[in-house]
């Protein structure tokens, strides 16, 4: 009996034998159709490549591909371990063909594959087809021998397959496996279609037209084949089962379950059993793709499928989380075919401990509180949609859980109750909002909320997308069209853009369509989760509905996710140098460098920033994994983190770490934050860090400026170029530069020295200038003392006046292409003569204003340099004016 990673291998080893490039299962995360939560089919990595946008070097190709249907118009969740053949995730087998074989190949391969390779006896094997399409139903009378009686014609839409309503499309062919008489059910298309007697295992599409608009069809110049088999049906007929959870891979899971509940595998709880291994392999799959639980878009289907493990873990009485002690028999079965689970173990394990920690501390509040309202229900009564909004909003309970929880009882949930509950606090929210700015500009952006509700981000793992135009702005209304030139503000129902928050700045980046192109130049958030791109419409016309791709400039967004992620190091690396007291009080992250604001009472000496940058660029060295992990706030400071200054955070938060553990294990690792921005992936994606500059900001707060990356690299280079330019100028090796040029500046203050004293000796000295005048009788002496310092004129004034005795001293420096005036005026002269009244003459003389000092010695200053002996005349006329009095 083979298992089921031998029948994967020998699937995928048949069509590679068979010319067909084996290529890796895509993310559950489409990144090429916006309009898909997850990646339910096959052939949706190749949509691009069947409608000619995409070509690969190769134009046959086989996958394993993992497909999640939990949401949306495919989903599974109710069904999920109470039928047969339902999954949440399960594994679509296929294989494809772009233009090469079609139709008489597809059937012949798959027809050898399960009646020879894998040795399905051909009497228990039946198809159907589309009823139109007498070419398939003749091939597989001709290539596998069946009597017309086995080829059933379906005339529906089940046997004719579309991409959309425009677009590739063309009849399906389906294979069945009997199960025999002994099991009810009927063939398909008959009553009794539903049963399980006959079993679909493999479709076929035969892509062969092309429909637009709506039932006019042309045919394709390059017919292609998509087909799919579901994994886990498949291998229960080949291991003799009925029933997918009795094959090898789920009831390795559901006996893992078994173990940690102490519950058995098959007895009262057989359901809750199956439910576990179903959603435990959807979870660990979603998490290893980048989803984590949150409260909106992908996120909150996982948590969704969390939670109803989870529950079901609690109605087995299970006291302490155990969901995630399941993680390591999950990769025994399917790490080897999928090495991504291996790889994000821990992330796994630690977000499933985490959920059901913050989900347990809930729950049981959570169903007293529905079992007192279920008592109160008359039989088959509806629990009141009020009661079923509380549990969803207080407890934390998805709607579908509290459906499921009411499943044994035969009670349902009032929906229609549930969603009035749910709109009045949407509308409380809007009437408490207070707004700021355009008022009527924001009203957009909350009837956007409530028409779409909120935008799935997927930037943390992704840089370019596909998405849904759902709102285009332009001057503060919703416009359907907006052409080239236009300023339009753009919600799309995904993105890979970051908004602007937590001192990260926003995206910049194109939305492009075929002939239409959006440069992007900002992205924002709007009331918390609505991510708003701002930009310009360049070419063609953008229109609302359209689908685009959404692409980050990349380049930006790297430099942008260095300097955020050093900046979580080097404020670890501050508070382990200066201490506790280091507080965030600010941040910038741009492409170019961060900016930092620190609670700190004093200036940071260059070498606490030398030991500080060496700190952080150890830790970028060690090129440890940057990792996020979903908490509460309570369990994120528990262990740790660190808040973000001006933050307001609800009840979970993203925790990001990076760097080794500590060496006491204080810490789980070196630096441990609540964050929402974009990071690198290891330490080492920094590069390099470098402080630029430190300075005050406000009392007790500093600020350090840095750079990181290429930015960092940029200016040591350039740092460079002018050290090896200084020493080339001074005429010595780049390590000598520094003494060389020391012994210029202390060969410099010597020689301004003798300069000064010369002047000092020039300017009393007994040429022309240094005549003394009497004027009424004061002896006065008033000189233009050139380039001499403004600095050195009170000095020379006192030695000058020492020489004249009881007289007055005038004094004026053009040095520096300023002028300058002293007036210095022996005390034993009358009161009448007072320097600051002559200093002010000479100033307004000079085109200054005003002046200071004492009766005694006065400075003043002007901007006329060709004023000098001016402003002399002035003091002259001054001391004269004074005396004469």
């Amino acid at each position: 009996m083979p298992t089921t990673n031998e029948i994967r291998s020998a699937f995928l080893n048949y069509f590679a034998s068979n010319e067909h490039q084996i290529v890796p299962s895509s993310s559950l995360v489409p990144s090429n159709d916006p309009t898909l939560l997850f990646t339910n089919a096959g052939m949706v990595q190749f949509k691009n490549v069947f409608t000619g946008q995409e070509t690969r070097p190769y134009s046959r190709a086989t996958t394993a591909q993992k497909v999640v249907r939990a949401g949306g118009k495919h989903n599974d969740l109710d069904n999920v371990g109470y039928t047969a053949r339902h999954h949440t995730f399960f594994e679509m087998m296929g294989n494809f063909s772009f233009g090469d074989y079609f139709k008489p190949r597809a059937i012949e391969l798959a027809w050898n594959l399960i009646t020879k390779d894998f040795g399905l006896p051909k009497e228990k094997l039946l198809v159907t087809v589309y009823s139109e399409d007498e070419e398939a139903a003749g091939l597989w009378r001709k290539i596998a021998g069946l009597s017309d009686d086995r080829i059933i014609r379906i005339p529906t839409s089940d046997n004719f397959w579309r991409m959309g309503d425009i677009g590739p499309c063309g009849p399906c062919s389906e294979i069945f496996y009997d199960h025999g008489p002994d099991v009810f059910g009927g063939p398909p298309g008959s009553p009794d279609e539903d049963g399980d007697r006959f079993v679909e295992i493999w479709n076929l599409v035969f892509m062969q037209f092309f429909e637009d608009p709506p039932g006019t069809r042309t045919p394709l110049p390059s017919p292609s084949i998509d087909t799919g088999m579901g994994l886990e049906r498949f291998a229960a007929i080949m291991q003799g089962k009925r029933d997918n959870y009795d094959t090898d891979t789920f009831r390795s899971l559901i006996l893992a379950s078994a173990d940690v509940t102490s519950q058995d595998a098959d007895g009262q709880f057989k359901a809750s059993h199956r439910i576990i291994a179903d959603h435990l392999r959807s979870t660990a799959f979603l998490i290893a793709d980048g989803i984590l639980p949150a409260k909106d878009g992908r996120g909150y289907v996982l948590r969704r499928i969390m939670r109803r493990a989870m529950r079901h873990l609690h109605m087995m009485g299970t006291s302490e989380p155990v969901f995630h002690k399941l993680l390591p028999a999950l990769i025994q079965q399917m790490g080897t075919a999928y090495p991504e689970l291996g790889q994000a173990e821990a992330l796994i394990r630690e977000t499933m401990r985490g959920e059901e920690e913050r989900f347990k501390a809930m729950l049981g509040r959570g169903l007293s509180l529905l079992s007192e309202e279920t008592e109160k229900l008359s039989a088959g009564g509806a629990l009141p949609g009020d009661v079923a909004f509380k549990l969803y909003d207080t407890f934390g309970f998805p709607l579908d859980l509290t459906q499921d929880a009411l499943r044994a009882s035969g009670h349902l949930v009032d929906v229609p109750g549930f969603e009035a509950a749910m709109k009045v606090q949407r509308d409380r929210a809007r009437a408490a909002w207070s707004g700021s700015g355009d008022t009527a500009v924001e009203t957009v952006w909350f009837e956007a909320r409530d028409r779409f509700g909120a935008t799935e981000f997927l930037g943390y793992t992704a840089e370019t997308a596909q998405a849904e135009v759902q709102l285009i702005a332009s001057g503060g209304v919703s416009v359907e069209t907006a052409g080239p030139g236009a300023e339009v503000a753009i919600l799309l129902n995904q993105t890979p853009f970051y908004g602007e928050s937590g001192g990260q700045v926003g995206d910049t980046g194109e939305i492009i369509a075929p002939g239409v192109k959006v440069a992007i130049s900002d992205t924002q958030k709007k009331l918390g989760d609505l991510l708003v791109h701002y930009g310009t419409v360049t070419e063609g016309t953008l229109k609302a509905g359209m689908a685009v791709t959404a692409q980050v400039n990349h380049a930006r967004r790297s430099a942008t996710r260095a300097h955020h992620s050093a900046t979580h190091l080097l404020h670890e690396a501050m508070r382990r140098r200066l201490g506790d007291h280091v507080m965030q009080k600010g941040s910038l992250n741009t492409p170019d460098r961060l900016r930092f604001d620190v609670s700190q009472p004093r200036p940071i000496t260059r070498e606490e920033l030398n030991d500080i940058e060496a700190e952080v660029n150890a830790r970028i060295r060690e090129n440890t994994a940057v990792t996020t992990r979903i908490m509460t706030p309570d369990q994120a400071s528990g262990e740790g983190a660190m808040a973000l200054f001006g933050e307001k955070y609800g009840d979970e938060v993203r925790v990001v770490s990076m760097g080794g553990k500590d060496a006491d294990g204080s810490k789980p690792a070196w630096s441990v934050e609540l964050c929402g921005g974009t990071h690198v992936s290891r330490t080492g994606d920094i590069g390099l860090f470098r402080i630029s500059s430190e300075t005050g900001v406000s009392a007790g707060v500093r600020r350090i400026e840095a750079l990181a990356g290429s930015a960092a690299e940029s200016v040591s280079v350039a740092n460079e170029e002018r050290l090896t330019q200084i020493a080339a100028m001074l005429k010595v090796t780049v390590s000598e530069a520094p003494e060389r040029l020391a012994t210029l500046l202390d060969e410099r203050k010597l020689m301004e020295r003798k300069i000064s004293e010369l002047q000092r000796k020039l300017a009393a000295g007994g040429n022309d200038a240094a005549k003394i005048e009497t004027i009424a009788g004061i002896p006065f002496a008033g000189r233009n003392v050139g380039e001499t310092p403004a600095k050195e004129l009170k000095g020379l004034a006192d030695t000058i006046g020492k020489q004249i005795g009881e007289g007055v001293v005038a004094l004026v420096s053009t040095a520096d292409g300023k002028a300058s005036v002293v007036v210095s005026v022996n005390p034993t002269l009358p009161e009448g003569l007072d320097a600051v009244t002559l200093v002010k003459a000479a100033s307004a003389a000079l085109g200054g204003k005003g002046g200071g000092g004492r009766r005694d010695m006065a400075q003043a200053g002007g901007p006329d340099v060709e004023a000098a002996e001016t402003a002399l005349n002035a003091v002259r006329a001054g001391i004269e004016a004074a005396v004469n009095a």
